[in-house]
């Protein structure tokens, strides 16, 4: 049934979502699909409504708008039903739908809309609801009606107790209305039984009427149609229907009428028994009253029972909804909690990735770092490398040098030895390695030079003209025959044959990339197979236990049956599952046999694509090599070893073989970031979670929906490791698939699905058509290679007609000296007879330095010269040349063991060649570092010596010292200046003895360095290497003549010649005089050629090296290297005429062989003229050896004795196709070994050249150094001289000046100073500065005075406080007495007493007593007078000193916080050391401000600085002098309220007060007064404007108080000062008042502002003297004027006149 429905919902209706039978109830449990089955049979009108969430809302919601349109269709559905299908329980969706197909099918059939099903609904619901309602009224009745009775019995009983009113009246109002009821009820049954009655008659007079009628009705209206009008019957008609009408409509209001009073009749009647049946209990006996009262009870509390059920269910049903609403809301906050959990392992796993990332950024940041820092190194080796090698070729570093360190530089190679190399073990070291990896790399460079003819081997100027060798094709051509002999190719072509059109591809990408969703887009759009590695893998582990087995068709061996029956597909899947079943990985190889064999299973021609394979590197290779049968590197390996020959190369053969394609034809790369594939996997991850919490099955889900992948449970573990794999693994499949031919497509897929499946689809058709393309292609180029193969093979060369055995003759004799080589890029036709014979003569004069004949070569090539005379008549264009691209190589057969001897010869050839060119080239690299290391020696070591030391500043100090012993009275003596002169002249010839001797010494040293033997071992070995490169060259040559001759003589079936003589051997040059027997040696050696000078003529070059000055000493290097140079021509000439021998040799032995097998085919033709012409040709040529000479002479008695034979045409062609043959192996033989010899010669003389060029650089090198060692030793004889004749002439000025020489005369090598920091004497001491003294100046006390007085008063009064009479007679007794004591300045001796007394007054303080540290503070002045700003700071700098906050600080202290001035003053230190320095008062007064205020009674003496502030907030003005005090009291600026005019003075530090400055009361200073008084007003008025609203808000307490108004502190200096005490009693009881009237509770600290408004505080400010600066400079004056009046004039009046 469940298939029945799976397939009407989706077939037939085509729901949303696809159904199966297995996701049934899932698919249904939200009601989504109901309403959407309802919506399509257009009755579910609210489908907009619904939800497909899954939450228990939107469920609720669906099956709520599902009710009524079930009941609609008379579908069975309640709220049990329901639940059973929210909750899955099995078979109740199955039930409700089939239910609802029954019904929509009725309702199809009936063919009804919604609509009219909607107007038919309210007709069967009236029905049922009457059905029920009348159910429920019969119901109520009944139990109302039992209510009234038992209301009644209970009336009627007595036990009853006492009914309350209101329930009687409810029943007897109940009793009328039901009596009512009851006569209406009586009423309705007569009128019911009255129209039964009615109905009967009536149907009886309807029957008896209608046959009336019928038989009456035609009659009549015949009658009335003929007997009356139309229109008056027609009236008659219709009053006949009115009437009957009417009579229907009376009849119908009579029944009404009578069925109201038969209601009514029998409601009457129902009451009316009703009140019989009351009557008839209520006369009952009281027993059963009691019975029926028990009766009524049992029936009420059944009802109450009944009732209680219902209500207890009620509960139930809501505690059951209750649970099940916590049940969701608690799963709800589950959900929630877990999509909590869920972000947050999100974002974990996001920190993972970017640590991850972090980490891979660190690791590639560090690899740079090293790969950079590597680099950096090695840059700076070859910086430091450039810079010593710099200082050893004075600026001049040779190119080749550069260059190897610039390869090493490039290679990332050491550029400095790491390890020593000469000795080697069996392991060596990884430096030793790295040093041999250096040398090989190195050698293979200069061999690459050395072959190519580049760089240091470049050809010279004289060889520019001649190009060097090109490659020998015809050499090359045999080495790739005889390899190819020896190792036959398996496959020529690995290409396969494009016969199908099917594309081959894979998508690769990131974890959650998109290659699986796209790849079945596309799979919808295009017939391909998609292959998935993980699905091959789960099917063959299937096919596996499926035990799957191979075909019956397939033929199986017997011994192999048992092991072989299963598939390959389910061996692999038994091979995967053993390997997974261990924890293991499956292998790659063990993935690509599987894939492989999914593959082989594919038709030929249809497309097919991997998802996600290949993975790693080792798989494509794998997988390419499986499907392609072939291995990349190993090709390109192959490849490379099939170019054996480095030395000669055939050009026809060299082309590389192809790769093969690959295996795909594309690939793509959905590309996208780390954090795209996490997004991915997190909202797949979170969508399974949904699901899960929903309690949805995950099997059925992923049946029913197949748009959703199956998650890997793993994949959140997993997802790291696999973006690090892809990540490490990508870039090198990036590389293998770009190599060959660029296959991969890039596509970024972070995009929409549909974008990215659109783009996929597009690249595929693409692909498909350029497969289509490429295969049609391919077909037409095979169809055009076989057409062309059929056309292209044409007839075989027909050879020419055989000439006539004297021409034939004459055509070998004239084309066998062709075979020498023409000049180079000109065709054979070109070469003519005479310059083959230039030629030739070249190589005659270059081959015979001595005088030696050639050999027989001359005589080989003259011998054609006699048949120039002969003009040759071309009738076809010339014969190709051998070696040409035209030229046909002769492929005869040659036997089998031929390959497998002459390949390892050639490469024996070959390697030894190499190795020796390398070690040679070695050797010659490393001694030009010796070189110029030896170079740099003798150099830094001539230097050296030349700086030796010497004696000469011993007699020059030993000198100076008599010098200057002599007396000073003997100095002006002209005999003993005499003396000195000689004594000078004596000292310079000693000196310039020891420069002589020094010279000769260098000159002697020079000599013994250029006679050295290293010049001349060094250019014996470096000539010996070159005459090494030459026996290479020679023994190459040799041995590839030795190798063409085998390969030719196989050819033509010859047996090889045994070739016993001994290869040619260029001597060495002996560099030792051990005497070695000629037999103990391999190579011969010959000794070093010396010329002497008179027989040695220098060449014009080495003459412009040693232009200049005649040197003797070098004359043994000039004629040693002209003897070296003829050594090198010697050899080179040796060697270049053996070749040419050799050569010659080769021609002769093949004439003699071509003579040989002609002699028969003459004597059978019995030709005179070919036998004379031979004859004549041998007399022409010398024998070249004894044995050449036997061999002619055995051959030539046959040819004489031979019968004459006759041929058949077709044996004279045979003999004539042989001899052509014969002819053209001749002629490649030969133009093989010619080219051989011109490339041989070539490089022999470029090593000539370049042999010669190395010695003269030498030799230049060194003589160069030489002459620099000669320039250093003239320049420094003459330098040395030069300082001697210095040295005399400041000997000879200081004898003539009579003065002695203090300073050290310095005379080292050339080098002569007077050393100013030596002395030889000291110098004589100076005199002392006198400490600086402070004088007395306009009357001010000094700092001693100051001191004194302090002293003095300190004894007297400790506190400070002294009264004034005691104060004036201490002065007065001081002036008086100042017997020698300096207590006061003279200006101070003329006080009088009363002017004494004048001054104590301004001092007094309290009326009473003197404050003497004011009187000292005073009289200190000039003193800088602080602003109340600087005073403030100075308070502030003073309490961060005093850490602890005691209000008191030490001398270091003190001087580390500092007053608001400084002694910094810009004292001018006097010139004369004699003249003392200026005293600094500023500084002293500092100091005397600590002594007069600190305390000494404390150890060590401590300093109140607020009380000393205290004292410098004094002011001319006492009223700001209070305002002062109380700032600096507080630590705040206090705003002060200017109320009347007030005193002027000084605002600025600058400004200095002094006591006795010129004060004369003129008329200018008065008006100067007034005009200060008025700017200071003005100034005042500013303030008083400036003051802020919330200014003098600081509070102050009774003690700060006190303290400013000196009432902190009492006296205890002496019983005098009890006066005192009272007074300050007096100020702290008025001040207590003060707290007291301002509302201060316990003499609290109270605010300025309020303190400053009350008039006492304001009159003790304004009267309050004590902080006003007493103007004393007026008493001064004024007895500075008295005494000045008498005539006596102080010093300081005379100051004061003078300002």
């Amino acid at each position: 049934m469940s298939e029945i429905l799976c397939q009407w919902l989706n077939q037939e209706l085509k729901v949303s979502r696809t159904v199966s039978p297995k996701s049934f109830a899932k698919a249904f449990s939200t009601g989504y699909l109901i309403g959407e089955v309802l919506h399509k049979f257009e009755l579910q009108g609210d489908f907009s409504e619904f939800s497909e969430s899954r939450t228990s809302t939107a469920k609720l919601n669906n099956f709520s708008r599902l009710e009524p349109t079930l009941h609609l269709l008379g579908v069975q559905f309640d709220q049990n039903v329901a639940q059973s299908i929210i909750t899955e329980q099995p078979g109740a969706a199955t039930k409700l739908l089939y239910q609802l197909y029954i019904a929509l099918q009725r309702k199809k059939k009936s063919g009804l809309t919604g609509l009219e099903m909607q107007t038919m609904q309210p007709l069967t619901n009236l029905r049922l609801q009457n059905m029920r309602s009348e159910a429920f009224r019969e119901q109520r009745l009944s139990r109302r009606r039992q209510n009234e009775i038992m209301a009644q019995i209970q009336a009627a009983i007595i036990q009853i107790p006492k009914p309350a009113s209101n329930h009687t009246l409810k029943a007897l109002e109940a009793q009328k209305m039901m009596k009512k009821k009851k006569g209406a009820e009586d009423v309705a049954n007569e009128i019911k039984k009255f129209e039964a009655l009615i109905k009967k008659d009536l149907q009886a007079k309807e029957s008896a009427s209608k046959t009336s009628v019928d038989t009456t009705g035609p009659m009549t209206t015949d009658l009335l149609n003929t007997y009356s009008d139309d229109d008056y019957i027609k009236k008659i008609q219709k009053r006949l229907e009115e009437d009957a009408f009417a009579r229907e409509q009376r009849e119908k209001r009579r029944r009404r009428l009578l069925m109201d009073q038969l209601i009514a009749h029998e409601a009457q009647e129902e009451a009316y028994r009703e009140e019989q049946l009351i009557n008839r209990l209520m006369r009952q006996s009281q027993q059963e009253r009691r019975i029926a009262v028990q009766l009524m009870h049992v029936r009420h509390e059944k009802d109450v029972l009944w009732q209680n059920r219902i209500f207890r269910e009620k509960q139930y049903e809501e505690r059951r909804l209750k649970d099940f609403q916590d049940a969701l809301d608690r799963e709800a906050a589950l959900a929630k909690q877990a999509k909590i959990d869920f972000e947050e392992q999100i974002l974990r796993e996001k920190e993972i990735h970017e640590q991850i990332a972090v980490e891979r950024a660190q690791a590639r940041y560090k690899k740079h770092y090293a790969v950079c820092a590597e680099i950096l190194d090695q840059i700076l080796d070859l910086s430091t490398k450039v810079a010593d090698y710099r200082m050893l070729t004075n600026n001049l570093i040779p190119h080749k040098m550069m260059h190897d360190w610039k390869e090493l530089f490039f290679n990332g190679k050491p550029i400095y030895e790491q390890a020593s190399i000469k000795q080697i073990a069996a392991k060596p070291t990884e430096e030793q390695l790295i040093e041999l990896e250096k040398r090989d790399l190195l050698d293979s460079n200069d061999y690459d030079d050395y072959k190519n003819m580049v760089g240091e081997w470049a050809l010279p100027e004289e060889m520019a003209e001649n190009l060097p060798p090109s490659n020998n094709c015809i050499l090359g051509h045999v080495l790739h025959r005889l390899v190819e002999k020896s190792l036959p190719p398996q496959v020529e072509s690995t290409e396969p044959e494009l016969l199908s059109s099917s594309v081959k591809g894979c998508v690769l990408g990131k974890t959650f990339s998109g290659k699986t969703t796209t790849l079945k887009s596309l799979q919808k759009d295009f017939p391909v197979k998609i292959l998935s590695i993980d699905t091959l893998v789960q099917e063959a582990i299937q096919a596996y236990h499926d035990n799957e087995k191979v075909s019956e068709a397939s033929s199986i061996p017997q011994e192999d049956r048992k092991e072989d029956q299963l598939t390959v597909r389910a061996q692999l899947g038994a091979k995967s599952e053993q390997l997974l079943k261990k924890g293991k990985s499956i292998p790659d190889m063990l993935l690509v046999n599987i894939m492989v064999n999914a593959i082989n299973g594919i038709p030929v021609n249809q497309n097919w694509i991997l998802d996600g394979f290949p993975m790693t590197l080792n798989q494509a290779q794998l997988l390419e090599e499986t499907l392609t049968g072939c291995n990349r590197y190993l090709m390109e390996a192959e490849g490379k070893a099939a170019q054996i020959s480095t030395l000669a190369v055939d050009p026809t053969t060299s082309k590389e073989v192809p790769l093969p394609s690959s295996a795909f034809d594309f690939v793509i790369l959905l590309d996208i970031s780390d954090n795209s594939s996490l997004s991915r996997m997190n909202d797949v991850m979170a969508e399974e979670f949904s699901r899960v919490i929903s309690h949805e099955d995950t099997s059925e889900h992923a049946a029913a929906e197949s748009q959703h992948v199956d998650v890997d449970p793993n994949l959140r573990d997993q997802i790291q490791h696999r973006i690090i794999g892809f990540l490490d693994n990508w870039p090198l499949l990036e590389q293998w698939f770009s190599e060959p031919e660029n296959i991969l497509i890039r596509i970024n897929a972070e995009i929409d699905k549909n974008s990215l499946c659109q783009k996929v689809k597009e690249i595929f058709a693409t692909e498909i058509m350029k497969k289509k393309n490429k295969v049609e292609k391919r077909l037409e180029e095979k169809e055009a290679e076989k057409k062309a193969a059929s056309l292209a093979e044409p007839p075989p060369p027909t050879p020419p007609l055989p000439p006539e055995p004297e021409k034939e003759k004459e055509t070998h004799q004239q084309r066998d000296p062709s075979k020498t080589p023409p000049a180079k890029g000109k065709p054979q036709s070109e070469t003519s007879p005479g310059k083959q014979e230039s030629l030739q003569d070249g190589k005659g004069k270059k081959g015979s330095p001595k005088g030696k004949p050639p050999g027989g070569k001359v005589q080989v090539k003259k011998s054609p010269v006699g048949s120039t005379d002969i003009p040759p008549t071309p009738v076809a264009p010339p014969p190709p040349k051998p070696g040409s691209e035209e030229w046909v190589y002769v492929n005869e057969p040659i036997p089998e063991e031929i390959p497998s001897f002459l390949v390892p010869y050639w490469e024996l050839i070959e390697n030894s060649y190499i190795n020796t060119i390398k070690t040679i080239l070695r050797h010659l690299r490393e001694d030009q570092h010796e070189v110029l290391k030896y170079l740099y020696e003798i150099t830094t070591s001539f230097q050296e010596f030349l700086r030796r030391p010497d004696h000469k500043q011993d007699f020059v100090a030993q000198w100076q010292a008599d010098f200057n012993s002599f007396p000073d009275d003997l100095w002006e003596d002209e005999e003993t200046k005499a003396e000195l002169h000689q004594r000078v002249n004596d000292l310079r010839d000693r000196l310039w003895d020891i420069c002589d001797a020094r010279k000769e010494e260098a000159e002697q040293e020079r000599l013994d360095i250029i006679n050295e033997s290293w010049l001349q071992d060094s250019l014996g070995i470096t000539m010996n290497h070159f005459f090494s490169l030459m026996q290479a060259e020679l023994n190459r040559f040799q041995d590839t003549k030795k190798l063409l001759q085998d390969y030719y003589r196989a050819m033509e079936r010859k047996i090889p010649i045994d070739d016993s003589k001994r290869f040619t051997r260029i001597p060495l040059i002996r560099l030792d005089s051990k005497d070695i027997s000629e037999n103990q040696l391999r190579i011969p050696l010959v000794p070093r050629i010396s010329i002497s000078p008179e027989t040695g003529v220098p060449r014009p070059k080495l003459k412009a090296i040693l232009k200049g000055k005649i040197d003797y000493s070098l004359e043994n290097v000039q004629t040693n290297f002209e003897a070296d140079e003829r050594l090198v021509m010697d050899t080179w000439q040796q060697a270049s005429l053996a070749i040419s021998n050799m050569v010659a040799a080769e021609i002769h032995q093949r004439l003699i062989e071509e003579d040989k097998e002609n002699q028969p085919a003459e004597s059978k033709e019995k030709s005179p003229q070919m036998s004379t012409n031979k004859k004549g040709k041998k007399e022409n040529e010398p024998p070249k050896n004894k044995k050449e000479d036997k061999h002619g002479k055995g051959k030539s008695p046959p040819v004489a004795e031979a019968a004459p034979v006759v041929f058949t045409a077709e044996e004279i062609a045979e003999i004539e196709k042989k001899n052509e043959l014969r002819l053209r192996i001749k002629e490649e033989h030969l133009a093989a070994l010619q080219f051989e010899e011109i490339a041989t010669q070539f490089r022999l003389e470029l090593i000539k050249s370049k042999a010669l060029s190395v010695l003269e650089d030498l030799i230049t090198k060194v003589v160069d150094i030489y002459k620099l060692m000669e320039k250093w030793l003239g320049e420094r004889y003459l330098n040395e001289m030069s300082s001697v004749e210095k040295l005399t002439e400041v000997a000879r000025y200081h004898i003539e000046t009579a003065t002695k020489i203090q300073n050290e005369l310095y005379l080292n090598q050339e080098d002569f100073f007077i050393n100013g920091d030596i002395k030889v004497f000291p110098d004589p001491p100076l005199p002392k500065r006198p400490p600086p003294v402070e004088k007395e100046e306009d009357g001010t006390l000094t700092i001693e005075q100051l001191d004194n007085l302090r002293d003095q008063f300190l004894d007297m009064a400790p506190k400070g406080i002294i009264g004034s009479k005691a104060f004036t007679d201490i002065l007065l007794d001081l002036m008086t007495l100042n017997l020698g004591t300096n207590n006061f300045p003279s200006s101070w001796m003329h006080l009088t007493q009363p002017e004494l007394q004048e001054l104590t007054y301004l001092l007094i303080v309290n009326s009473e007593f003197v404050d003497w540290r004011k009187f000292l503070l005073v009289t200190a002045l000039p003193w800088p007078i602080p602003l109340e700003e600087e005073l403030l700071e100075t308070l502030q700098r003073f309490k961060a000193v005093d850490e602890e906050q005691m209000g008191t600080v030490t001398f270091e202290q003190y001087m580390q916080a500092g007053l608001w001035f400084t002694g910094d003053e810009d004292i001018k230190i006097p010139e004369n050391p004699l003249e003392p320095l200026p005293y600094n008062r500023q500084v002293h007064l500092i100091e005397f401000f600590f002594r007069l205020f600190a305390d000494y009674e404390m150890d060590p003496p401590q300093l109140d600085y607020t009380q000393m502030l205290l004292y410098f907030a004094c002011h001319p003005d006492p009223v700001e002098g209070v305002y002062r005090a109380l700032s600096v009291a507080i630590g705040t600026h206090i705003f002060r309220k200017v109320e009347g005019p007030v005193m002027t003075a000084e605002k600025t530090s600058s400004t200095d007060l002094s006591p006795v400055e010129g004060y004369v009361e003129t008329e200018e200073n008065a008006e100067r007064e007034k005009r200060e008084f008025a700017e200071e007003k003005e100034e005042r008025d500013q303030k008083e404007v400036d003051i802020p609203e919330n200014a003098n808000t600081e509070k102050i307490s009774m003690e700060t108080l006190l303290r400013v108004f000196r009432g902190g502190s009492e006296v205890k200096d002496a019983n005098r000062f009890t006066s005192h005490l009272k007074r300050e009693n007096i100020y702290a009881e008025s001040f207590m008042k003060v707290f007291q009237e301002l509302e201060t509770k316990d003499l609290e600290p109270i605010e300025v502002a309020v303190l400053l408004k009350h008039p006492f505080i304001q009159d003790l400010i304004a009267n309050y003297p004590d902080y006003k600066i007493p103007d004393i400079k007026m008493i001064l004056q004024r007895s500075v004027h008295v005494a000045g009046s008498d005539g006596e004039r102080s010093p300081s009046r005379l100051t004061e006149e003078k300002k």
